[in-house]
């Protein structure tokens, strides 16, 4: 006999004690190397250890050896038929997904101040450019078909992301700039959910705006595989939504608690924009990038960053309907959508490999913050997705 679970249901007292936690194991491995002057061995054995099921380097610090180890495996809870689901769809809407990313995720995280005030915290998060390679890259590890196999690169990826988001909150909580009673702990827990919940339905509900047809299954199964990469990455899925409509009434509270203005999110959006610009060749569609991302995060997160108004405003509001011919090509046969398929393969590939430079990205644990912190050392037309109405007590 099987049992329901209860909906889960968030409250500022919920995400108030959310803030006050880290995540435990990575916090206690990279303490333990911090203290014994290990990081930079551990950095430099690292980056002959990017695929899975290989034999971990001689030479790793034990408590590393112990983390990776312990974090080597999926969670067993994964249902890997809905994975595949999400795999599929990735493939169906690859440049979409990449453009939500891109144009609404990343600059939504700009505008909650604190999130902000982090980024620009480490030399190698305060590079958009580096933040989008490494996100992209670890989107298209996650999405490939031996993601979890031997052989894959999401797995040692995803360890190393855990042990560099621990590092920064080590880091900021011995630097004494940042107000711990005031924010909470760097990288939370609340910022951790919050981080994939950005990167799910924030990114759904970009697709949305811009017209695409998703079904609800294929909307569910990419939330679900952001929710297992959250398990991956060390959130407490006690804690963390479930489903879409749990996932839309913490979004909801998260982002009504912190989104505001910053110099810091000013900064990184203005340096995120022209990373865009520079990766179109010329200048005439510079406008477009701007434009593309009032219209994606709204006209109130847009103010904040300060991005300008221009008459291409206009233009990216005539997105959705460019989208909906090419959707008609590719409703038109099998030819339409094997060639709207292989253009949006195309498409994603050159955007990696315009971000990355051809190279592989390396994570690695940042050794000491920047100076001025003073520390060292396929979808249905009748049963399209749509997004849960937002939740009232946030109205």
């Amino acid at each position: 006999m099987t049992t329901e679970k209860t909906p889960k249901h968030y409250t500022d007292a919920t995400l108030d004690e959310l803030r006050t936690q880290g995540d435990p194991l990575a916090d206690a491995t990279v303490a333990a190397m911090f203290e014994r002057g290990e990081v930079r061995d551990f950095n430099t054995l690292m980056r002959f250890f990017s695929t899975a099921g290989h034999k971990l380097p001689d030479g790793l610090p034990q408590s590393a050896t112990s983390f990776l180890e312990a974090t080597g495996m999926p969670p067993k809870w994964v249902d890997w038929d809905i994975m595949e689901r999400a795999r599929l769809f990735f493939m169906d809407n690859a440049p979409h997904i990449n453009t939500g990313l891109s144009f609404a995720a990343m600059p939504a995280t700009y505008a909650v101040p604190r999130v902000a005030k982090l980024l620009a915290s480490t030399h190698s998060m305060d590079y958009p450019s580096r933040r989008m390679a490494n996100t992209g890259q670890f989107v298209t590890y996650l999405m490939q078909t031996n993601a979890f196999e031997e052989g894959s690169k999401f797995i040692p990826a995803a360890q190393k992301v855990r042990l560099l988001h621990a590092a920064v909150r080590h880091h900021l909580t011995k630097s004494g700039r940042w107000n711990i009673e005031r924010d909470g702990l760097p990288l939370c827990q609340e910022d951790m959910i919050g981080g994939q919940i950005c990167f799910s339905i924030l990114v759904l509900d970009a697709m949305h705006r811009l017209g695409i047809h998703m079904s609800e299954e294929g909307a569910e199964a990419y939330y679900y595989a952001w929710r297992v990469v959250g398990s991956i990455l060390g959130c407490d899925m006690e804690a963390a939504p479930d489903n879409l409509t749990e996932a839309r009434a913490y979004a909801d509270l998260y982002l009504a608690r912190n989104l505001g203005p910053s110099e810091d999110g000013v900064r990184l959006n203005n340096q995120l924009m022209r990373m865009y610009e520079d990766v179109v060749p010329g200048t005439l569609f510079d406008p477009i990038v701007p434009a593309t991302i009032r219209f994606l995060v709204g006209p109130t997160i847009a103010d904040w960053l300060q991005i300008p108004r221009s008459s291409w405003d206009t233009a990216a509001k005539a997105v959705p309907v460019v989208l909906g011919l090419l959707e008609a090509v590719e409703d038109s046969g099998p030819l339409g959508e094997w060639a709207l398929d292989k253009a949006g393969s195309l498409l994603t590939t050159f955007e990696l490999a315009s971000l990355t430079r051809g190279r592989v990205m390396q994570y690695a644990i940042p050794e000491e913050l920047k100076s001025e912190y003073g520390v060292r050392s396929q979808a249905s037309r009748t049963h399209r997705w749509v997004p849960p109405a937002p939740t009232p007590a946030v109205l």
